[in-house]
């Protein structure tokens, strides 16, 4: 019986000792796990507090581009605007938002307008406004409130301030000044000069928009005023060609009486010559008849005989006389040749 129970004491003794080895082990496992997992939840954590603060640092980031303006808006009310191209900051979404204004130039057409000129006629005309955002603080807040950062809607605005003012700037002017087939009488550029003072300044003060050109795209005339133009241009052309006339026939008189005037002075002038030169010749001739009748008197009878013929008997005359009478009495008996004879002596 003894050995019986020294038998079972080794084997009670060895599971025992089973038993606290398995124990043994078992608690020194659970000794060693914080010092093998302990480091791994520091860790994660820290790369998750690292990659939120470079989330939170990229969406405060904001990157301005050339040829905008950057609207920092804090819960939907504008807070500051960022006017540098470059990167700027502000609060993360909900607290602030960044919104870009177009700052580039930008071209609106009011569309056809029949509008009505000072002398009552119609005329249907388009312009065009070439505009932009005034890139200062003010101006693109305005730009903001006014159509909340839509250009579309600010084109569309524009227009209708366009078509108001066409209207009341074409009804300082008559067509003439519009169209006209005179280029001295149209003043278009004095009408765009006049548009543009009208819409510049409101679209400044309500949308903060600065207008860079306007000018005249497109102007025709309804059926009724170009019928009431074109018998006005005629009406013009004819009293144009009457006036004329009038210069050509007034200058044409000057002309007239101017040559009629010289005329007479000329022929005064030839007048007072000739008459000159017929008494030098007379006084000539004289000296010539009295030489000759000093020198030969038969010859110098002779010679006025031919001369007194010559005046009086043409080749269409017809005389009947006598013969023996004189001056033809030459012709008949001829000089008597003795007296020519004694005459021709010295």
């Amino acid at each position: 019986m003894s050995q019986s129970s020294s038998h079972d004491h080794p084997d009670h003794a060895g599971h025992d000792h089973g038993y606290a080895g398995h124990h043994h082990g078992h608690h020194h496992a659970h000794h060693g796990d914080p010092q093998v997992a302990g480091p791994f939840p520091w860790r994660r954590m820290s790369w998750a507090l690292l990659l939120v603060a470079f989330a939170i640092a990229a969406a405060s980031l904001v990157q301005v581009r050339s040829g905008e303006a950057t609207v920092i808006t804090r819960f939907g009310n504008p807070a500051r605007v960022l006017l540098q191209p470059g990167l700027g900051w502000r609060w993360p979404a909900p607290f602030e938002a960044a919104i870009p204004v177009d700052l580039r130039l930008r071209t609106s057409s009011s569309g056809l307008q029949d509008v009505g000129t000072r002398d009552g006629l119609r005329i249907i005309v388009q312009a065009y406004v070439t505009w932009q955002v005034q890139g200062d603080t003010d101006n693109v807040q305005r730009f903001m409130r006014a159509v909340q950062n839509q250009p579309d809607e600010a084109a569309r605005q524009i227009r209708t301030f366009v078509g108001s003012a066409l209207e009341t700037t074409a009804a300082s002017y008559d067509l003439a000044n519009l169209v006209n087939t005179d280029p001295s009488q149209v003043r278009i550029a004095d009408f765009e000069a006049q548009l543009r003072q009208q819409i510049e300044q409101q679209l400044l003060a309500t949308y903060g928009v600065r207008v860079l050109q306007v000018g005249i795209e497109r102007l025709t005339l309804p059926s009724v005023t170009l019928t009431a133009t074109v018998d006005r241009m005629r009406a013009e052309r004819e009293t144009i060609a009457t006036e004329r006339t009038a210069i050509g026939k007034r200058e044409a008189a000057q002309i007239r009486s101017s040559a009629e005037r010289d005329a007479r002075i000329l022929q005064a002038d030839a007048t007072v010559k000739a008459a000159e030169i017929e008494a030098q010749s007379r006084v000539e001739a004289a000296e010539i008849y009295g030489k000759a009748y000093a020198g030969s008197p038969q010859l110098y009878n002779l010679l006025r005989s031919l001369d007194t013929l010559s005046t009086i008997v043409s080749p269409g005359t017809k005389l009947i006389l006598r013969t023996d009478a004189a001056p033809f009495r030459v012709l008949v008996d001829g000089p008597p040749t003795a007296e020519l004879k004694g005459g021709t002596q010295p």
